[in-house]
């Protein structure tokens, strides 16, 4: 297999955020009346839009949020960026090894992609090549994000690699056609991670991304 197009996850593959984002997510919510700890966050919401997390909330309690939630939750979460966020240990060293080109697709939407990427230095190297869940019909785990990026990118689906660390990405990769590899060096990541995204299809898994460019001419 050869490749054409990488496509990076942006939290918790390129930035060390998804620690970050589950807190602020819980307190959002808890705020905005269901309770719910940063822990709960990350286990059923790790990987998906804020838009999915919302819809699935008010399904089961029957109510909507207030309108200005996901306003408020975004300037509380680039609030937070600009003041903690670090890039993924070794990103910079990947991305200059990397020949091949390479692109965004994440669940955040375009504003929060742009402040993480450029608190941790890497907006010039992705722009104008950033994609999100906003731009389409169904976020992770749905395939539709990972095949927009790739048709805007002028990729075939068979030809990309995915970096992904969490189920529903990787889930979304495979239901698109591509190899995924599954990133378990976040700070976020337990013991058990890099079982789970091979369990959920990964087709290799890495928690170093010193090791990303062998992996991918391996495959």
């Amino acid at each position: 297999m050869t490749f054409d197009l990488v496509i990076f996850d942006c939290d918790g593959v390129l930035v060390d955020s998804e620690v970050i984002s589950c807190r602020v997510h819980a307190e959002t919510l808890t705020r905005y009346g269901y309770p719910i700890t940063t822990e709960q966050v990350a286990a059923r919401f790790l990987g998906r839009s804020g838009r999915e997390a919302r819809r699935e909330i008010e399904a089961e309690i029957g109510r909507r949020f207030a309108d200005d939630l996901e306003t408020h939750l975004l300037d509380e979460l680039l609030r937070a960026f600009t003041q903690t966020l670090q890039p993924i240990p070794y990103v910079t060293a990947a991305l200059d090894a990397l020949t091949l080109p390479f692109c965004v697709a994440s669940s955040g939407t375009l504003d929060r992609i742009r402040v993480a990427l450029t608190q941790a230095g890497l907006h010039a190297r992705f722009a104008p090549h950033l994609f999100s869940a906003e731009q389409v019909a169904h976020g992770k785990p749905a395939p539709d994000l990972f095949l927009y990026a790739a048709a805007q990118m002028g990729a075939a689906p068979e030809r990309c690699v995915v970096v992904e660390d969490s189920v529903p990405g990787v889930l979304g990769a495979k239901a698109a056609g591509m190899t995924v590899l599954g990133f378990s060096g976040g700070s976020h990541c337990t013991a058990a991670t890099a079982a789970a995204l091979v369990s959920a299809g990964a087709d290799r898994s890495f928690a170093d991304m010193r090791q990303l460019t062998k992996i991918i001419e391996e495959i």
